[in-house]
């Protein structure tokens, strides 16, 4: 049976429910979800998740056993109780597809629904889009530190708990890794699974050569050897050439074979290793290595010369040690008039800059130079507002506003990104298998300037605001601004 998510939500989202339910207050409401702050401080993040809020919203129910602990929680009343046994979500969901660049303030999620529906979800969009967001942006890096080197991922035993490992290995694979160790992920998204094997099963045999022999004879058309379990260059190697030479006297094809590095100077290992296979004749064979990598440690072994084709990345990818949050928020952004059915614009102010929202009913347009088709820049602009790409258009920073760009017309292209997912409550969007995910992400990051993509001080990407919602924002701001008075 299916686990249910619906009590994945915060108790102050349920008490809000009721307070709304008992004042009679549920109107339609516009949330965004969005970041405020690329992680590990990039000039860019993936948008990851999206198949699991749909798999949520789908099954959103309140079943008997949830209304009894709810119950005995002694702080709803029977009628809301009531109302909620029914419950099922009737509004619209728009989000950014899986695998695309996406930018800070920028909605990656949109919710236009009853505001008790609404608050519902707010926790569980949350969990899941921050999450794998997170991780597939981590990989991307991995992945873009490799420079086209396969990347394994094999964090699951780091993992902080099941499903961080499930959907952690899912978001790496949509973010550029070639397999995971993960079993149960490559069954339910159906993508490649890799593994060699542990020191445990070097050690478990009379000697290292007998280790390497008979796992050469379970597995010959997949023959990666752990060397370093002893002495990684006067025994690992050469007792995997050995058994590399054996199989080649014996006639066995040699498709994908080599050695792992798991310790030591891995720089310096792997230009050793790779000169007594190359002596041996085996050019062909891989240098695959681990060892607590990140995408820092492969930049730098790269530049190395380390002779290293295949990276196996475990606890610093499934867990993003060094980012371990994505920071999504999810912020009122308007409320539907019930006379005119127009959308109200709200603001949430604040003396941090950043924390200030934007206001209305949103979409995001994104801006492409036609001639390469590279990003220039996100324009955030109220929904229903269209661009021209045969004008001019002036483009500026929201907060450094006479920082200024003219896209004169012809020279770029316009895509709405922000797109329908559900309406009046029926899912109106399929999402693609994982691996077509992946794909579409790497023709993506194609679509960044290298001066973005690079891991340290990168190029930010302008993120601006339309003409029409800068004033919006502006008006709103103007009329909340009461002067302090002096002590």
């Amino acid at each position: 049976m299916a686990r249910s998510l619906t009590l994945l939500t915060d108790l102050y989202e349920l008490t809000m429910m009721q307070g709304y339910f008992k004042s009679g207050n549920n109107e339609t409401v516009v949330f965004d979800a969005f970041y405020r702050r690329n992680p590990n401080d990039g000039g860019f993040a993936i948008a990851c998740g999206l198949e699991q809020v749909i798999d949520y919203v789908k099954k959103l129910k309140f079943t008997y056993n949830d209304i009894d602990y709810l119950r005995n929680l002694g702080i709803f009343d029977e009628d809301f109780l009531d109302y909620l046994s029914s419950f099922h979500f009737t509004g619209d969901i728009y989000a950014i597809p899986e695998g695309t660049v996406v930018f800070p303030m920028e909605p990656l999620v949109k919710v236009v629904a009853p505001i008790m529906e609404a608050q519902l979800v707010e926790t569980a969009i949350l969990n899941i889009i921050n999450h794998q967001s997170l991780i597939a942006t981590k990989a991307a890096r991995v992945a873009y530190a490799a420079k086209g080197d396969g990347i394994m991922e094999f964090g699951l035993r780091r993992a902080q708990g099941p499903d961080a490992g499930i959907y952690g290995a899912r978001a790496a694979m949509i973010g550029g890794c070639i397999g995971t160790s993960n079993v149960l992920t490559g069954r339910m998204f159906e993508v490649p699974v890799k593994g060699t094997h542990a020191h445990s099963w070097i050690m478990s045999f009379p000697d290292e050569y007998t280790a390497f022999k008979t796992y050469a004879d379970l597995y010959p058309s997949a023959c990666i050897l752990l060397v370093d379990t002893y002495d990684t260059l006067r025994s690992g190697v050469p007792n995997a050439i050995r058994v590399f030479k054996e199989m080649r006297e014996q006639g066995i094809p040699l498709t994908f074979y080599g050695i792992r590095l798991d310790s030591g100077d891995l720089a310096y290992l792997s230009k050793k290793a790779r000169k007594m296979l190359d002596e041996a004749g085996f050019t062909d064979a891989v240098i695959s290595a681990s060892s607590d990598l990140d995408e820092y440690l492969i930049d730098s072994l790269k530049a190395q010369g380390a002779q290293i084709t295949s990276w196996g990345v475990g606890t610093n990818l499934i867990t993003s040690k060094d980012c371990p949050s994505f920071g999504g928020v999810y912020k009122l952004a308007a409320i539907m008039d019930k006379e005119t059915g127009e959308f109200i614009p709200k603001i949430k102010l604040s003396e941090n800059t950043v924390k200030i929202t934007n206001p209305g009913n949103k979409t995001v347009f994104r801006l492409y130079d036609k001639k390469n088709g590279k990003i220039l820049a996100d324009l955030i602009a109220l929904a229903g507002e269209m661009i021209d790409e045969n004008q001019d258009l002036l483009i500026f920073d929201p907060i450094e506003t006479w920082k200024k760009t003219l896209l004169e017309a012809g020279v770029f292209t316009v895509k709405e990104i922000l797109i329908p997912v559900f309406k009046k409550g029926v899912c109106v969007y399929e999402s693609p298998k994982t691996m077509e995910i992946q794909e579409y992400c790497k023709n993506q990051q194609e679509t960044l300037w290298d001066e973005t993509r690079r891991l340290v001080n990168p190029h930010n990407v302008y993120v601006d605001l339309s003409d029409k919602l800068y004033r919006l924002k502006k008006e709103l701001l103007d009329s909340h601004n009461i002067a302090r008075k002096t002590k």
